[in-house]
């Protein structure tokens, strides 16, 4: 065969892959309840083939794939219109091609282009060397919500997508992706009420940043599913026979957990996958005789299965008469199996499972005939944009510190509190009087000595719980205190008072920079970057703004010992946030005079970042070890290129990891370990449980004679029966610890062996 006819060959199965795609996209879209606008959707699906022609994606198929399934996943899972799907067939025009915004305003209106330039606008960008594009990215994506929140859903549906085909990326690409899939778009998919896109994404990038963890739920999960089956069967069959007499039309669902959602729950206990007893739940969807009167049918439901099986007292939730912040309405209760096991049963009818499952796309209808606007009588969306706003209107927030706001304020879990006056007000979980003062007013807030909850009176600090009636006391004699961001939990309270801190510290820092440039001007020194940047490391603060201020506040006191780290003379500031790996030889470390360590490994310019680096037990010195999260050989790593090029070791799933994906995107690497139990490493076991004589006795034995692992330091307190304590052990690696950790949960005495980070 030719090469010519080769081509030919491909180009007739690219198009009828394309074909077949679009066509399938058209098929969903018809039996869609939305107006049939097929002319519109095939005119920006020709216009966007054309202008991909010739593209191909890392897997090798025709980029306009790309495209068709984004559109694909904006029709079939979240239920939009034709104006979505075209915006979504075109996303991609603008940014990868030479046409631009006013070509597609002029040949598909404004409405499809603007949601197309705000696409384009999220993608794009230049940023900084401080600044986080992905933070940056983050607050142009919320800011284009106010005007249409159409091109949030979309590239949700682009991050899906993107997702589904990470395999074609390399493994340092993923963990980036994955990373900020978790951090970012997951949270906010679920904020949105799109709980099935949620799961899929947190799953997704579980599969990417732990393959054998996931391989082993996923494993388990099928093993068992035979007796999930049948314990299923069992539960609903009364079930049926209640609901088939009370003429109720109605489905009975099995949900599964998430494997995520089981690994999160294995971590944060500290058990085992046949400990977590809430993996089946069963959901019961009815389609009610009145809507009017389906809250009512929903707890009729309820009072109906009760009476089979015991409910749990305190596991019911009443998401009906107080919907979640994302729309989500249900009434969740916990039964008792014959069995003995706790079930959860969700009951909602066929509309409240369409707002669960595609969330704000099914609850705001888009009025896709006269303007394609968004409902205006949609008070949730409202306050959240408006929540989302003032949280942009912060002047400059640090990137990270933004995101973290973000998530703190937005994909917090509610609880509803009471105003003297008996009016509800939705705050997130965790937040405290101070909280629900500055939620109030500023002013209310900033002169706020205390609060009266349920008539009584308690501090600033005090947390607030569901159901609780808030009456907030102030004083005008009151200031603002730095203290107060260290309790204060929305992101609101928290901007408002480093707006007044900052206000109040701007003099200081004004008197601290003034005392600095004449301290560096009498010793003939310059007043550079480089110069406070040495300055801050010698007094071990965080940035330039807290020299200043404690050089202000005359808690910094500039001498000698300043002059000598500028000029290069001095011993250097303490090393902060890592350490390099001391090897550990056999069971101690060797005396004598200590042996001189390389240089740590700097990253050229030319360096492959694609390729993965490898940690050996010759080469480990040359890399960072993180405080953060103590990473020993066996866990899950990435490999992130600081400021100076050299290479901090970070797991995975490290809260800090977390960030640096988000934000550095390009600066993380593929890390694998290539040990061969030579060297030790530190790992520390929590212990908890029943004190008896002869405990410690059988503890060490189990780890020192049994398991042949040197024991490095043990703390232990016992109070009133009870002990807890940690065990610092010299291991090999992760299979060590996790033997020992096994052997330790074979004591009958002890409740708790877990790793501590």
């Amino acid at each position: 065969m030719t090469q010519d006819e080769e081509t030919r060959k491909r180009e007739a199965a690219d198009d009828k892959l394309i074909t077949g795609a679009f066509q399938h996209l058209l098929d969903t879209y018809i039996k869609s309840r939305h107006r049939k606008k097929v002319d519109i959707i095939t005119k920006a699906f020709n216009f966007a083939r054309q202008a991909h022609k010739g593209v191909r994606r890392l897997s090798g198929e025709p980029y306009i794939m790309h495209p068709i399934a984004v559109a694909q996943i904006a029709c079939e899972e979240m239920g939009l219109g034709s104006t979505s799907i075209c915006a979504a067939l075109l996303h991609d025009v603008v940014e990868d091609t030479e046409y631009t915004v006013e070509d597609l305003e002029n040949i598909f209106g404004a409405k499809i282009a603007n949601i197309v330039d705000g696409l384009t606008k999220i993608s794009g960008g230049i940023f900084g060397d401080k600044a986080s594009a992905q933070a940056e990215n983050f607050k142009k994506l919320l800011l284009m919500m106010s005007d249409d929140i159409r091109v949030i859903l979309i590239k949700i549906c682009d991050r899906l997508h993107n997702m589904r085909t990470l395999a074609s990326q390399p493994a340092n690409k993923q963990y980036k992706i994955a990373g900020e899939t978790l951090y970012i778009y997951a949270p906010l998919a679920n904020r949105l009420g799109l709980n099935k896109i949620k799961t899929e994404l947190e799953d997704l990038s579980f599969r990417y940043e732990h393959p054998e963890e996931y391989n082993a739920i996923q494993q388990k999960l099928a093993s068992t599913q035979a007796s999930r089956d049948t314990l299923f069967d069992e539960f609903t069959a009364p079930i049926r026979q209640a609901l088939d007499k009370m003429g109720i039309t109605y489905a009975i669902k099995e949900r599964v957990k998430s494997p995520y959602s089981i690994w999160c729950k294995m971590q944060n206990k500290h058990v085992a996958f046949e400990e977590i007893y809430d993996i089946l739940a069963v959901r019961i969807i009815f389609t009610p005789t009145d809507r009017a009167n389906e809250i009512n049918e929903c707890f009729n439901i309820y009072v109906a299965i009760s009476k089979i099986y015991k409910s749990h007292p305190d596991r019911l939730r009443d998401w009906l008469n107080h919907p979640k912040a994302n729309g989500y309405q249900a009434l969740h209760v916990t039964l008792m199996s014959h069995l003995g096991r706790w079930i959860e049963v969700q009951i909602r009818s066929d509309r409240m499972d369409e707002i669960a499952e595609q969330g704000f796309a099914a609850h705001w209808k888009y009025k896709e005939g006269e303007n394609g606007e968004i409902a205006e009588d949609d008070r949730e969306l409202n306050d959240w944009l408006h929540t989302i706003k003032e949280i942009l209107d912060d002047p400059q927030p640090d990137a990270m510190d933004f995101l973290d706001a973000i998530k703190l304020n937005l994909f917090a879990s509610e609880i509803f509190v009471f105003t003297p006056k008996g009016e509800i007000k939705t705050m997130p979980a965790g937040c405290t009087a101070l909280d629900f003062a500055f939620s109030i007013h500023t002013f209310l807030g900033s002169h706020c000595i205390g609060a009266k909850v349920n008539h009584k009176l308690v501090p600033l600090s005090h947390k607030l719980e569901s159901g609780d009636q808030v009456e907030i006391l102030t004083s005008k004699s009151q200031h603002v205190q730095p203290s107060w961001i260290n309790f204060v939990y929305t992101a609101k309270a928290k901007a408002k008072i480093q707006a007044i801190l900052r206000r109040e510290n701007r003099e200081i820092q004004k008197k601290g920079e003034d005392t600095l440039a004449e301290f560096l001007k009498k010793n003939g020194l310059e007043n550079t970057n480089a110069t406070v940047d040495k300055l801050i490391n010698l007094h071990n603060v965080s940035k330039r703004e807290d020299l200043l201020q404690a050089i202000g506040e005359k808690m910094i006191i500039l001498g000698e010992k300043d002059i000598d780290e500028i000029k290069g003379k001095g011993s250097g500031g303490k090393q902060r946030g890592w350490r390099r790996f001391v090897p550990f030889i056999g069971s101690k470390q060797k005396k004598g005079a200590p042996q001189q360590q390389p240089e740590l490994f700097t990253v050229p310019d030319t360096f492959n970042r694609k390729k993965p680096i490898y940690i050996t037990d010759d080469n480990i010195q040359q890399y960072k070890f993180t405080f953060c999260c103590h990473p020993i050989p066996g866990d899950d790593v990435l490999g992130f290129i600081d400021n100076k090029k050299q290479i901090e070791i970070h797991k995975r799933d490290c809260p800090v990891a977390a960030k640096l994906k988000t934000s550095f995107g390009n600066r993380i690497l593929d890390a694998k370990w290539d040990m061969h139990k030579k060297l030790f490493f530190d790992a520390t076991i929590q212990l908890e449980g029943i004190d008896r004589i002869g405990l410690l006795n059988e503890v060490t034995r189990v780890i020192s004679e049994q398991l042949n692992i040197n024991i490095h330091k043990v703390m232990l307190e016992c109070g009133e029966g009870i002990f807890s304590g940690t065990l610092e052990l010299r291991v090999h690696d992760r299979d060590d610890l996790k033997a020992a950790i096994d052997c330790l949960k074979k004591i009958p005495a002890l409740q708790k062996v877990s790793q501590l980070m």
